[in-house]
């Protein structure tokens, strides 16, 4: 097995920083679209065996340094009994918003039946490329599964979220802790099935004050990377806009913190220390331009970087759906091929 990216997450040296994308299994890649020409996002994901034929191309194709299990930040929610559906234009919709403490009490136990496409796709990416490369594993965050469930899909603003929060710290405390229940249950299970390392993604912290983030995510979060290192697997933090939050979402815990391109990756790691890792921090909009330009700004992360270990390259958020496909592995050989000099 390639396991720079496992070494990279202990903090080891390696001769290169690995890189893996996150969508990197997605729209722009012309066997995707093929697939979904037949299948919808869902079917993909509840079809083990398309799902880990999908995860597999752009590892096959693009020599990527790791997987990612196929499937969508909100299926967990599935396992306590929660309608949801992924609409091509609005992102993950849930059909009955959440507003009420006896929605929240309806809620089934976890069952991992319900999501065990999941695992199984896990298993079947593994087959798929003969263990050449490590499986990610991942879930949404409490914070931004809650954000689905109140808003009932994505939000501009979160204002209903917020409001929610701000004003029933009842609700609020007992539809986090169900969370952190579920998604704990949830990557305990993608371990079981094979991933090799976890990322949690509280996609939407970043719309958060550092003072609401500490009062009314951290202590959920920190309660789901708790019970993760318990089973002795690195976990990657990753939020969006989140370079006001660095410091708390360090104290909330992951071995590795993903960073978007609003800050810069050496000031990262000024806020961070070095005994952090760090994922990113590409803007993804640069791999719509030449490969010149994706080259050059490339090597600028690099060379901030400077070969400190810890470091996985990868975008800020997902690969854009225009991305032409050749942009990705120029970028993948040139990190690759970068060294320190």
């Amino acid at each position: 097995m390639n396991e720079r990216i496992l070494k990279a997450c202990r903090l080891e040296r390696t001769d290169y920083a690995p890189i893996w994308l996150m969508r990197q299994a997605g729209r722009y890649l012309p066997e995707y679209r093929e697939i979904r020409r037949k299948h919808d996002l869902l079917t993909i994901c509840k079809t083990p065996e398309l799902a880990a034929k999908v995860a597999a191309i752009p590892v096959e194709k693009f020599q990527m340094d790791a997987a990612i299990v196929f499937a969508d930040i909100i299926l967990p929610l599935e396992a306590i009994g929660v309608s949801v559906r992924v609409d091509d234009n609005m992102g993950p919709v849930i059909e009955s918003p959440v507003k009420t403490n006896e929605q929240i009490e309806s809620f089934s136990e976890f069952d991992p039946q319900t999501v065990s496409f999941v695992y199984e796709a896990i298993r079947h990416t593994r087959r798929a490329l003969n263990e050449s490369v490590p499986v990610i594993g991942f879930s949404g965050a409490p914070f931004t599964l809650a954000s689905y469930m109140i808003e009932g899909g994505s939000s501009k603003n979160f204002a209903r979220t917020k409001t929610t929060m701000y004003g029933d710290g009842g609700f609020w405390k007992a539809l986090m802790l169900k969370l952190v229940h579920v998604v704990s249950e949830y990557l305990a299970l993608q371990v079981k099935a094979g991933a090799k390392i976890l990322q949690l993604f509280d996609s939407w912290a970043g719309c958060l004050s550092p003072t609401d983030y500490e009062r009314y995510v951290m202590p959920y979060s920190r309660a789901v990377i708790r019970q993760v290192n318990r089973l002795g697997i690195p976990l990657i933090h990753f939020g969006t806009d989140t370079a006001s939050l660095l410091t708390l979402m360090k104290e909330a815990g992951g071995d590795i913190m993903g960073v978007d391109w609003r800050i810069d990756i050496d000031n990262a790691w000024k806020i961070l220390g070095p005994n952090h890792g760090i994922q990113g921090n590409l803007d993804p909009a640069v791999m719509l331009t030449k490969d010149k330009i994706v080259v050059k700004y490339a090597k600028q992360i690099l060379d901030k970087a400077n070969g400190q270990p810890g470091h996985i390259f990868n975008l800020g958020h997902g690969v854009l759906p225009q991305t032409p496909p050749e942009n990705v592995k120029i970028l993948v050989d040139f990190v690759h091929s970068y060294r320190v000099n």
